[in-house]
């Protein structure tokens, strides 16, 4: 059966909005009518490459069309917001990149103002749509883990810092345009997904340290203006006592960490460790059998290849465009991407707080302390 059509239009093509056309463009039913960038000459080169008819460089221009289903925002955080609520106020649902905004106040606005307008918010958090995620999502669902008590998320670059390390741009290392380092560019997406798997995003207090002592090259140092984080650390504790813990490093001297981990009553598992040059270790499960202590190791390919076969719309799984797309078109319910980003911005909001004042910090604070960072469009 043919699918339903959904016309896009994206804001934004660099290298991130490059990447999500080059996804659209394997996506049945995925059709990009318009493209916006304030850098013309590209915005023309590239819908010349993907065979997009209408380019603009107001975004406003873009917004106004009344043959647009959705609209893709690919831009840095901090444009995050004000583009996003803009869209929806316009009518149209919103695809956005992680994180969902610089700070936690302006992820409620967004979240708020989708609401108000009745339309669909996604935010970016591909880790979701993983294998392992699956698999450790079934494990949980089936009760193989017992009662969950504690999680680990973790990330690792030994150095792949944006810029100063030899790619990227200065925009990663500002807050002015970023809002945070590791935290926020990498940080993300472990701790959406743990937050995912765990199914809590009731913080209930934040403990947090953030670090910048690895030497760089001082002319790159210079350019950038860096003034973000490159190693984040944090404990978090969730109404009801379940706990996680946070480590995640732009740069570090170390040859590896562990990839992030849940842990339950009955049993626990392991997740690779993404970000490394090579992936420390596969997806694992840990229990006790008769008696005796089990390590298990799961055949995903299989997993996945079965799961296609017998189970109607898993396509819409395979990635975070492809759900966001198969949501459009009424093929499954979106899943809860914006309320996990918001869950996930407080508790990296909480780490800076705390590292700041000191302390251990609590929801009702970091809420409170918290300002609006996005730049007036």
């Amino acid at each position: 059966m043919e699918r339903k059509k959904i016309r896009i239009g994206v804001i934004g093509v660099g290298i991130i909005g490059k990447a999500h056309l080059d996804n659209y463009a394997g996506i049945e039913g995925a059709e990009v009518v318009a493209i916006c960038d304030i850098n013309e000459r590209e915005a023309l080169q590239v819908a010349e490459k993907y065979g997009i008819a209408h380019v603009y460089t107001d975004y406003k221009q873009l917004l106004a069309r009344d043959d647009i289903d959705a609209v893709d925002v690919c831009l840095h955080n901090n444009f995050h917001a004000p583009l996003t609520i803009a869209a929806l106020q316009a009518g149209k649902h919103v695809y956005c990149e992680k994180p969902i905004a610089g700070s936690y106040y302006d992820g409620q606005k967004m979240l708020e103002a989708a609401r108000e307008c009745g339309k669909m918010l996604h935010i970016q958090l591909g880790l979701l749509y993983k294998k392992e995620t699956k698999a450790a999502k079934a494990l949980i669902d089936a009760g193989q883990l017992g009662k969950l008590f504690h999680a680990r998320s973790s990330g690792f670059r030994r150095r792949g810092r944006p810029y100063v390390d030899g790619f990227g741009t200065s925009n990663f290392t500002r807050k002015q345009s970023a809002g945070g380092g590791a935290l926020l560019d990498m940080g993300v997406y472990h701790i959406a997904q743990m937050l995912y798997l765990l199914g809590v995003t009731s913080v209930q207090r934040v403990t947090g340290k953030l670090i910048q002592e690895m030497e760089m090259d001082p002319q790159r140092q210079a350019d950038s203006g860096f003034d973000v984080e490159e190693l984040a650390l944090g404990f978090v504790t969730f109404e009801g006592g379940l706990t996680l813990d946070i480590f995640e490093a732009w740069a570090v001297h170390l040859g590896g960490v562990e990839g992030s981990s849940i842990i339950g009553s009955k049993g626990g598992i392991r997740l690779p460790s993404y970000h490394s040059a090579e992936q420390t270790a596969d997806f694992s499960f840990h229990t006790t059998v008769a008696d005796m202590d089990l390590d298990s190791r799961i055949d995903l390919n299989r997993m996945d290849i079965r799961w296609h076969r017998m189970r109607e719309n898993e396509d819409a799984y395979d990635s975070s465009q492809q759900h966001w797309i198969a949501a459009l078109q009424g093929r499954v319910e979106l899943l809860p991407t914006a309320d996990i980003a918001l869950a996930t911005m407080l508790i990296s909001e909480g780490l800076y707080l705390s590292d700041t004042l000191g302390r251990e910090t609590t929801a009702a604070e970091i809420i409170a302390n918290s300002q609006s960072l996005a730049i007036r469009m």
